[in-house]
């Protein structure tokens, strides 16, 4: 094939190719949405409590780990953009869990979106960054353990 032959098919192609990996759609969802699917999976138990934004707890005994991240991504294909969020949040709270549970924490407090290091604070919905073949949650907060 001739060389110009082979640059008018490809420079199609390369654009074809931005096109798909551009899109970074930024979307909120309720945060109670994905801990009712991982605690109807058993992936949430009732041994680690999530408070998120400002949302009150109990009396902190002891402040074990402080700003804490987690960043997790699912594949989105085939799933729409809301399904993807939140099994990508749900894998951030899994992670958020198993890491309170490690370090003998009974609560995460004080959790934001933390997506590229841009803080979105709410107490009922999380930030979620969705694309054409990916979709991304990060979050931050703080282990501790809560009097009961």
């Amino acid at each position: 094939m001739k060389t110009p032959l082979k640059f008018a098919l490809l420079v199609p192609l390369s654009f074809c190719a931005l096109n798909a990996q551009a899109r970074d759609t930024t979307h909120y969802f309720p945060i109670q949405t994905a801990i009712e699917m991982g605690k109807a999976k058993g992936d949430i138990g009732d041994d680690v409590r999530f408070y998120f934004g400002n949302q009150p707890h109990s009396h902190i005994d002891a402040l074990l780990t402080k700003g804490i991240t987690t960043s997790k991504k699912t594949n989105s294909a085939n799933k729409s953009d809301e399904q993807a969020c939140n099994w990508a949040m749900l894998s951030a709270l899994i992670q958020l869990q198993q890491a309170a549970r490690n370090q003998g924490g009974n609560a995460v407090v004080n959790i934001e979106s933390n997506y590229k290091h841009n803080v979105y604070r709410s107490d009922d919905q999380f930030e979620c960054h969705a694309g054409n073949i990916m979709a991304g949650v990060a979050l931050k907060g703080d282990i501790v353990k809560l009097r009961h």
